[in-house]
């Protein structure tokens, strides 16, 4: 059976991934491939840390990507994925008892008092990981092209039009925020992140969760780490804002204790403006007839990215099931 693919961000080369490992065959339409720097898709300017939220759905998604993403760091380091030790700090829980990933990431464990930043009332530590998209979405594209997958550079609006182009009858709609006309998705809404790239030898993710949004995540062989966050539902705002650049670095300042300062502009590197495919209620993941949608994932597409793939597979494969003729029990 031949399936297409609407997007090749993170969501729909996972998807392909999982696809052509099944033995389909795969086409791929998109605005944006591999390597382009447009700002009208977010998947080259993720963070990207593979992070679970305690109270995200999708708990066995999360963890077959998280366990996509550590066996390939401990396979090929030409991939841009890379084992780091994390450091989570919330303000709105007292305890642990919410994440639920402690049993799956290694080396966890809860913080003492006196290892809390100021406000600070529950820290963590484990191992993670993190992707450097600019390396990983080309690696992941030239895997799929070696595998037979084909790519078509083109703006669709409408499942038809993307049927019309691919002349295979499965659509998997990994369209983001393109869904917003795509699927007619009322619920897609845009959320502005801006961050800033600066130079940085550290290897480790620290995050700051609750009253305010703001880490660091390593990005693999660039000679920096990238320094957040905010998440602005509705804002197509693609320029940076300057005072919303001195807000990260002083909050990073002050969540390390004064130990890391990034304000000297010689250590900038790139203010980074993109927008993440929100969706209100929720992501989706679902067919509909002869379509999967799988759309809507914010700031966790990496997060969920595989484990997305491996649940597009599912789904086209009932899609085939039902394409079967019914077996003579004759």
């Amino acid at each position: 059976m031949e399936v297409g693919i609407i997007g090749s961000g993170i969501i729909g080369l996972a998807s392909a991934l999982a696809l052509v490992e099944a033995g389909y065959s795969v086409k791929v339409v998109a605005r944006e491939l591999p390597g382009d720097d447009s700002q009208n898709w977010a998947s080259p300017w993720a963070g990207a840390g593979i992070l679970p939220y305690p109270e995200s759905e999708g708990h066995d998604l999360q963890i077959n990507t998280f366990k996509y993403y550590w066996a390939l760091a401990h396979r090929d380091p030409t991939t841009g994925v890379q084992v780091v030790d994390v450091t989570e700090y919330f303000d709105d829980r007292d305890d642990d008892s919410a994440i639920w990933y402690k049993r799956l990431v290694p080396k966890y464990r809860v913080l003492d008092a006196q290892e809390l930043p100021e406000k600070a009332k529950l820290g963590i530590r484990y191992q993670s990981l993190t992707v450097n998209p600019a390396i990983f979405l080309p690696w992941v594209q030239n895997v799929l092209l070696d595998k037979g997958v084909r790519f078509y550079r083109a703006e669709v609006k409408s499942i038809d039009e993307a049927r019309s182009i691919l002349e295979t009858q499965v659509i998997v709609n990994a369209s983001g925020l393109g869904a917003l006309d795509i699927a007619a998705d009322k619920a897609v809404v845009p959320v502005r992140g801006q961050t800033l790239h600066v130079k940085s030898n550290s290897h480790e993710i620290v995050m700051f969760q609750g009253s305010h949004y703001t880490y660091q995540i390593p990005r693999m062989y660039s000679g920096g780490v990238i320094i957040g966050g905010v998440s602005q539902e509705g804002s197509w705002d693609k320029k940076a804002d300057a005072v919303t650049r001195t807000d990260i670095i002083q909050r990073f300042k002050e969540l390390t204790q004064g130990k890391v300062d990034y304000s000297d502009p010689q250590k900038h590197i790139q203010d980074i403006v993109a927008f993440r495919p929100g969706r209100k209620g929720g992501y989706r993941l679902e067919r509909e007839g002869s379509v999967i949608h799988a759309y809507g994932f914010n700031t966790l597409g990496y997060t969920y990215s595989y484990g997305v793939g491996l649940r597009v597979k599912k789904l086209v494969d009932s899609i085939l099931g039902e394409s079967k003729p019914p077996r003579c029990r004759l």
